[in-house]
């Protein structure tokens, strides 16, 4: 924990370095099952209540990606007046030569290089952190945190990586805001740690300048975090029918995608015209992004891959009972369809019009068309 008389809103001025807050005694609850095992950890504090607690959790599945990630989740509870200027973090220690170099993504697109510098103050070696960060060593070992929320992080320690989870701040640092930050509330943080071995040959991997991208795996393991699958269960049972009953399985995609095409979105633009509009026109959008990927780490996401989109994907193809009609490329804002406005190639029209998508690594494409029950 830092004390921060000086910080605010905006600001992050710690007052010197942070101390462990968990002394000893404490409990540990441990549970076995099939499908998991977990070790839940109350710290013992200088606090009657500590503000934190945390789960440690691993996953038994054949073939998934949880069993090959630990996942921590904190409890924290930075609530009162005893937690005033204190800042929360978590902090892992390793043996990763990594010269106190790591890599956070931006805006969880691409992937920047940080360095932390002893001639600037500790504030300033924090770095944004929206979904990963990992470090890595010399032997191309890696050790990557995948968060569900944006947080700072900093490596200020060969083989440190720190995290702040919360901070309570009573002062105003006059940057607009015009409070401080008291209005926290109870909050699980949850993190995915993945640690991987790199199966090229290229040598003194930590001094290169130019950052580095995560796996095949890791972009799995990000996804299965911020894209949680959701379940939903009817109230009322539902009416018995005379037909025979239906497979109890859902699949909207008649095929798998590859495994570096991600769907950012796939939607109505105008939900409330939607029944007002013409079926002549293209009334449903899809938003793809091929992501780039360091094929020296896993090259086959650790056998969950099957493809990647060095080949086509076409659009008539890729829903299951339903058809797709009058397909045409459009710009990220919907508002443009004219290949040279775009940035393309006039070709890239009539790829397009044929359903196919061509993608380079770190694209983002939308595309609109119609969708038909198919008889």
């Amino acid at each position: 924990m830092y004390h921060s008389p000086g910080s605010g809103a905006y600001l992050f001025k710690p007052s010197g370095d942070a101390w462990p807050i968990t002394e000893e005694g404490g409990q540990f609850l441990i549970s076995e099952g099939p499908l998991m095992q977990e070790v839940f950890s109350y710290p013992k504090t200088a606090w009657e209540k500590a503000p934190i607690s945390h789960s440690t959790r691993l996953y038994n599945g054949e073939n998934t990606i949880q069993e090959l990630a630990v996942e921590k989740e904190y409890h924290v509870e930075l609530l009162g007046p005893d937690f005033d200027d204190r800042e929360l973090i978590v902090r892992y220690k390793t043996d990763i030569d990594n010269k106190r170099i790591f890599y956070s993504d931006l805006n969880g697109f691409q992937m920047s290089r940080r360095e932390t510098y002893d001639k600037i103050p500790l504030q300033g070696n924090y770095y944004p952190m929206p979904s990963l960060a990992f470090m890595q060593g010399s032997n191309g070992q890696r050790f990557s945190v995948h968060s569900r929320q944006s947080l700072g992080v900093a490596s200020l320690k060969d083989g440190w990586l720190e995290i702040m989870l919360d901070r309570r701040l009573i002062r105003d640092d006059g940057r607009g805001l015009g409070q401080g930050v008291t209005d926290n509330r109870v909050m699980n943080v949850v993190f995915h740690i993945t640690l991987e071995a790199n199966i090229s040959s290229i040598s003194n991997l930590v001094s290169s300048s130019l950052p580095f991208q995560p796996s095949l795996f890791s972009h799995s393991v990000g996804a299965h975090l911020n894209y949680p699958l959701h379940a939903f269960i009817a109230k009322k049972q539902p009416e018995v029918s005379a037909q025979p009953a239906s497979p109890k399985s859902f699949s909207p995609l008649a095929a798998s995608l590859p495994c570096d095409l991600h769907v950012v979105n796939f939607k109505v633009p105008k939900p409330l015209k939607f029944l007002q509009q013409p079926p002549e026109d293209s009334r449903f959008v899809l938003i793809l992004h091929r992501r780039h990927w360091d094929p020296s780490y896993c090259r086959k996401g650790r056998s969950q891959c099957k493809n990647l989109a060095n080949d086509p994907v076409n659009l008539f193809n890729m829903f299951n009972g339903l058809a797709v009609l009058k397909t045409k490329a459009v710009s990220l804002n919907l508002l443009h369809e004219d290949p040279e406005v775009m940035g393309y190639m006039e070709q890239f029209g009539d790829i397009a019009r044929e359903g196919n998508v061509v993608m380079s690594p770190m694209e983002i494409q939308a595309y609109r068309f119609e969708l038909r029950p198919t008889q």
